[in-house]
């Protein structure tokens, strides 16, 4: 009966929260799609590989990619495409669909964003309640590593990892995705850590101060003065309350990660996503990048929305 009531109060917070991620959305593809429009270059040059052509063909490619539209109408032409998940198609891979290479791409960022995630949460709340819970020379010693681990680029880990971990031991290989599950597991164990180092130490330093600040609680002190058990107090009245901002800025952090990829997957060779998106920048491949962009848009709108509903079913005053 409280699970059901946990998993409506958690569906009517997320009903209402839907129309502002939606507008969120729309906002969010004018802005990609105007960043792309107000581009310098001209994209019948990135259509050609920079190679002169002759009028007649500049009109075709210019009628063909829609690029003598109004701004608006473009915009609308693009955007009714995105809905149904046609994103255009490439100007580098002619012939060749912006959604298709997406998806191509899709498993290998999908798996190592999986694997940063589970690592963020996991261990970032791991240590976080293992500094809260010890204190004294314990807190001081993970708050150190943490506060180190924070400042250090995702490109500076990934280059150290592969340096020693990869080259000098020989324990992972060097670049690419692997092939089949458990290889690919295998081969995105050094990308993970690049990638979830940063994130993962804060949020260890959040659930550090969350769950200290609810160990402080009168109602927890009351709870050990009746005599009851520390395991059962941390449990039920600790970690259940500081389940909220734990949350919060893991769902933040999570987003995070999909904007860090790019960078990650750079470093290790993993063709994935991210990799596509650098790579489509610098070929001015526009329908990609924009592709792209309003995929990543839609996974953190969706992520948003997840721990929206996550609130409802952690907080009954949220669902009031």
């Amino acid at each position: 009966m409280k699970l059901g009531a946990s998993m409506k109060g958690a569906a009517l917070v997320m009903a209402r929260r839907l129309p502002g991620l939606l507008l969120t959305l729309l906002v969010s593809s004018i802005f990609i799609f105007s960043a792309m429009y107000l581009a310098p270059g001209n994209p019948v040059s990135a259509l050609t590989g920079g190679r002169q052509v002759s009028p007649a063909a500049e009109k075709a490619l210019e009628a063909e990619y829609h690029l003598n539209d109004s701004f608006v109408s473009q915009y609308l032409h693009w955007l009714g495409g995105a809905v149904h998940g046609d994103f255009g198609t490439s100007y580098v891979a002619r012939g060749q669909s912006v959604g298709s290479q997406i998806v191509d791409r899709l498993p290998t960022t999908l798996l190592l964003l999986a694997m940063a995630s589970l690592a963020v949460f996991i261990f970032g709340v791991l240590l976080g309640s293992i500094a809260a819970i010890r204190g004294r020379r314990t807190e001081s010693v993970i708050t150190t590593v943490t506060a180190v681990g924070m400042g250090i680029p995702s490109f500076v880990a990934g280059s150290f990892l592969i340096s020693f971990f990869a080259v000098r031991l020989g324990w992972f290989p060097v670049f690419g995705p692997g092939e089949g599950l458990p290889d690919q597991i295998y081969h995105l164990i050094l990308p993970t850590i690049a990638l979830a180092l940063a994130t993962l130490a804060y949020v260890a330093q959040v659930s550090r101060v969350a769950i200290g600040n609810e160990l402080n609680r009168d109602h927890v002190d009351t709870a050990y003065a009746r005599g009851m058990g520390g395991g059962w107090v941390i449990r039920k009245h600790v970690l259940r309350n500081a389940a909220i901002p734990i949350t919060t800025v893991c769902g933040v952090t999570i987003a995070f990660l999909i904007t860090g990829t790019a960078v990650v997957e750079q470093v290790f060779q993993l063709n994935g996503i991210g990799s596509l998106l650098i790579d489509s920048v610098i070929s001015k491949d526009l329908p990609m990048v924009q592709g792209i962009c309003f995929v990543a848009v839609i996974a953190i709108v969706l992520i948003n929305l997840v721990v929206d509903g996550l609130y409802g079913v952690l907080d009954p005053r949220v669902r009031r």
